[in-house]
């Protein structure tokens, strides 16, 4: 940004209109910049809180996106959980959070929904994660192509889910709301003595 700070001022006297452009380029990036930042900053803070309760640091994160009283959009949140709750391995725990926070994050900003709910699955053969909205939904070339240019939110999700070992799947349609689901297999996810008891 620095650097393309450093050519608008030449562009300036020369050039104005494609200073002014390169400028709004310039604004553009640092916005983003600071709100993935501000993301960043959010996600190693919950890492902290984590313990080894998921639904827990998902529920809460969520109750406070919900309460932002910034947001102009202030949908109702739920927090589900099936099954009984098992230990985690470490990185599987703090990847599937950061997913769901990012996946939460992306609904309280732009799904223009009524209603958001997250719900993990404890299952004896895999561990699940879903987040739905019942918004505006996703356009499909954009959800084909990966996400918005310039944003790597879909990319993002998709590469920790890979990390873990996990399936992740985005099914949205226009007016029809959106739903993100992460499969991760128990032997991946569960600490071993969990993976062992459910396969007995």
């Amino acid at each position: 940004m620095l650097l393309n700070f450093s050519c608008v001022t030449y562009l300036i006297r020369d050039s104005p209109a494609e200073a002014e452009e390169a400028l709004e380029r310039v604004i553009s990036q640092a916005r983003q910049a600071i709100s993935e930042g501000r993301d960043a900053l959010q996600g190693l803070r919950g890492s902290t809180v984590i313990s080894n309760d998921l639904a827990q640091a998902i529920g809460a994160l969520g109750e406070e996106l919900a309460a932002d009283r910034t947001q102009q959009n202030r949908p109702e949140f739920h927090m589900n959980v099936k099954g009984t709750a098992r230990d985690l391995v470490p990185l599987v725990r703090d990847e599937v959070y950061r997913i769901a926070g990012e996946a939460l994050r992306n609904a309280f900003r732009h799904a223009q929904a009524a209603r958001i709910e997250a719900e993990i699955l404890y299952d004896r053969r895999q561990l699940g994660l879903r987040v739905v909205d019942n918004g505006k939904g996703i356009d499909q070339q954009v959800l084909n192509g990966g996400g918005l240019s310039g944003h790597f939110g879909l990319a993002g999700l998709h590469e920790r889910a890979k990390l873990v070992g996990g399936k992740l799947a985005i099914r949205s349609e226009l007016d029809s709301g959106t739903e993100i689901e992460l499969v991760i297999p128990a032997s991946l996810a569960y600490t071993k003595s969990f993976a062992m008891r459910g396969s007995i």
